[in-house]
């Protein structure tokens, strides 16, 4: 633990929290707080708080007095035990609660019961089961007179720990490494300043998004991230987990919590559309947006992706007699029917290419088929289409099953341009084996970055690095992948 501490003192953490509870015998305050790089939180915490305390309540409670008495900067007491460990010397006193099933409706009875205990600052840490929890931690966090901190627990929470100092909180939390997570959500604290650069958010930050269940695996906020910190933008680009019941909630709360645009994806993307005030035309044809803005009262929806797909297309099939005839009676495969599949089907479709579907359950390819004015096969029938122009628009070989494809080698060959739109890893085993089969390849990565820089144009109003982009997503991948 003191090694830890001063490594992280070493790289510019200001406040470090030492759980004792996580010591297997009673812990030496003197050698833990002696000649300390930082000032500290003294925390030991009790199995049903979400600790590893396995003493008893009475040694707990000597301990804690004890850290009070040698002068530790901050002590956090639970609620219940706060009364009988007085004040003393300089310490802060940081009252706290935990839950680890909800947030409960009484958040405001509970801080004002937590206050009355002679605190200096009030911590709440509860699990957030919907958008709306954070909201109204972050209300209670903002409006409250006593310094507070207000954190919501899980992927869903996690917005409240990046935003903690937006709202008024003195600090938040984040754990030491990726392997040592203390608590549901929590990230690590090179993540907390490297990536969201914690410190610099204020009151201007422009916040955006990426929506959707899961989140956590997305590295869109790595890449608008790193290219908003390029281009000296002062915003931040967040992950929200948003259950599919829950989208309504969390569009009417967006303004209220200073989203100004959000990219959206799996699996919102069509009912996002409802939710528009506005959408353009290309939105309305797909019946499906990845991208929505706030302008004071209206919502407007895009989709990029259909424009970054079609952009790869044609860029690939420039050099050929394509380029003068659009794409008129190309014969296109596009499997799966999911949200990318749609936007590229309508994409070729309003280009005139002769498209036909397939999904591993044909009633979807048939029903997406039907909206378009294309053809729906099989699943087992896609090798007899004998396509110019195979899309992959499913999960297949998205690591961590890289072992796998959509399509089997033996029906690739020199004279087709194969698209596959997974770009973890971006060279997937369908790439690869187009590759070997001598086909014009398309990786899920050349229309990732594409669709996310039109997004963050629609975002800033400036054009993006390109390049920046493309080295972030390599960069996420490979490290993915050594992992």
């Amino acid at each position: 633990m003191i090694a830890e501490h001063q490594h992280l003192a070493q790289n510019g953490v200001k406040l470090v929290e030492l759980r004792l509870d996580y010591i297997g015998r009673a812990p030496s305050l003197t050698r833990l707080l002696s000649n300390r790089p930082t000032p500290v939180v003294i925390a030991i915490r009790r199995r049903e708080d979400g600790g590893r305390w396995m003493g008893s309540e009475a040694d707990r409670q000597m301990i804690l007095r004890a850290a009070v008495v040698a002068g530790a900067e901050f002590v956090d007491f639970e609620a219940d035990i706060a009364g009988s460990v007085p004040r003393y010397g300089n310490t802060k006193r940081i009252i706290s609660y935990h839950n680890f099933q909800e947030t409960p409706d009484n958040l405001e009875e509970l801080h004002a019961a937590m206050a009355a205990e002679d605190a200096d600052i009030v911590k709440l840490a509860t699990m957030a089961n919907s958008f709306s929890d954070n909201v109204r931690m972050m209300d209670l966090v903002k409006n409250s007179k006593l310094p507070t901190i207000g954190i919501c627990m899980g992927d869903i929470g996690m917005p409240t720990r990046i935003l903690a100092k937006r709202f008024g909180s003195p600090f938040t939390y984040a754990t030491y490494s990726t392997e040592k997570t203390l608590a549901p959500g929590q990230l690590n604290y090179k993540q907390m300043n490297d990536l969201y650069r914690y410190d610099d958010i204020n009151e201007d930050t422009e916040l955006f998004g990426v929506v959707a269940d899961p989140v956590a695996h997305s590295h869109s906020p790595l890449i608008h991230n790193r290219a908003m910190q390029a281009a000296g933008v002062n915003g931040r680009y967040l992950p929200f987990r948003v259950a599919k019941d829950d989208l309504h909630n969390f569009i009417n709360a967006c303004p209220k919590f200073g989203i100004h645009g959000i990219s959206i994806t799996i699996p919102h993307k069509e009912v996002a559309l409802s939710y528009c005030t506005q959408a353009e035309a290309s939105s309305s044809g797909i019946g499906a947006i990845n991208t929505m803005i706030f302008d004071k009262e209206d919502r407007l929806g895009y989709n990029t992706d259909y424009r970054a797909a079609m952009d790869c297309i044609i860029e690939t099939y420039k050099a050929s007699a394509l380029s003068a005839h659009g794409m008129q009676g190309l014969r296109a495969l596009v499997l799966g029917a999911g949200g990318v599949s749609r936007a590229i089907a309508w994409g070729l479709k309003q280009r005139g290419a002769e498209v036909t579907i397939s999904n591993r359950t044909y009633e979807r390819a048939a029903v997406l088929a039907n909206e378009l004015s294309a053809r729906a096969v099989t699943w087992d029938d896609r090798h007899r289409q004998n396509p110019q122009l195979l899309v992959n628009g499913t999960a297949v070989g998205m690591h961590p099953n890289v072992d796998s494809s959509p399509y089997e080698q033996v029906a690739l060959n020199q004279y087709m341009v194969v698209f596959d739109t997974v770009y973890n890893p971006e060279n997937t085993l369908l790439v690869k084996q187009a590759r070997e089969a001598r086909a014009r390849v398309i990786t899920g990565v050349d229309m990732f970055v594409r669709q996310a820089a039109y997004q963050y144009k629609l975002f800033t109003g400036r054009d993006a690095s390109t390049s920046l982009m493309r080295s972030a997503i390599k960069e996420a991948t490979s490290a993915v992948r050594l992992n």
